[in-house]
């Protein structure tokens, strides 16, 4: 029987892509003075491709930009803290989120979450997102000083869920840090489709949050 859903947060509750577009969109805007020499199609999409879809942290992305477009207004320093102060108000929650985490709720699931990232930063996303009161455990890696894949990362959120690990499922979009990973220690892995993968070995695979609670019926 199921007692516990624990989820991924980038790529599976947040759409990321969609959040990083609203943000990246609206710095060229609210920074024109600094950045109104770059074609804004052009920084747009360099940022985009920078940040490889999260895998890089801002500094790295920021220093690059800085560098190719000659940017001598405003430091990469103060573009990455525009990045951390900013971007919480462009997070774009995916479809039917919040119905799910209700309708588990409900059904008295415990809920958790694991993700990789720096601390109050992520946790600041999750606030935006309106959704922090119903987890009972969220592990976010800088804080935890391990990430996914680590197996302990998992170990650790289903101790303190107070459950085992065959009781959980773990849902997320990456098919080695979150399904493999989940699979490894004994929890049942589901895979939210991602364009960017196929032909991921998962035990169920979702293309919208409102499945979970069907596949958790399924399940018992």
């Amino acid at each position: 029987m199921i007692k516990a859903a624990i989820f991924d947060l980038d790529g599976t509750l947040l759409d990321r892509d969609s959040s990083v577009k609203s943000f990246i969109n609206r710095q060229y805007e609210r920074l024109i003075l600094d950045l109104g020499h770059i074609p804004k199609e052009k920084y747009v999409a360099r940022f985009i491709e920078l940040d490889k879809r999260g895998y890089v942290w801002k500094d790295k992305v920021y220093q690059q930009l800085v560098e190719e477009f000659e940017i001598s207004e405003i430091t990469w320093e103060e573009l990455l803290q525009d990045y951390i102060i900013e971007f919480k108000n462009h997070c774009i929650a995916f479809p039917n989120l919040r119905q799910m985490l209700v309708e588990l709720k409900t059904s008295n699931i415990l809920l958790g979450m694991i993700t990789n990232g720096y601390g109050q930063f992520q946790m600041d996303n999750i606030v935006a997102l309106g959704i922090k009161e119903f987890f009972d455990v969220i592990l976010v890696s800088e804080w935890e000083g391990i990430k996914k894949p680590d197996p302990e990362m998992f170990h650790r959120a289903i101790n303190k869920l107070g459950v085992s690990a065959h009781e959980c499922i773990f849902i997320g979009d990456h098919p080695v840090n979150d399904v493999a990973a989940a699979q490894r220690v004994g929890m049942m892995g589901v895979w939210k489709k991602d364009f960017q993968w196929k032909n991921v070995n998962a035990d169920y695979i979702v293309d919208d949050l409102v499945e979970i609670p069907f596949i958790i019926r399924e399940i018992d």
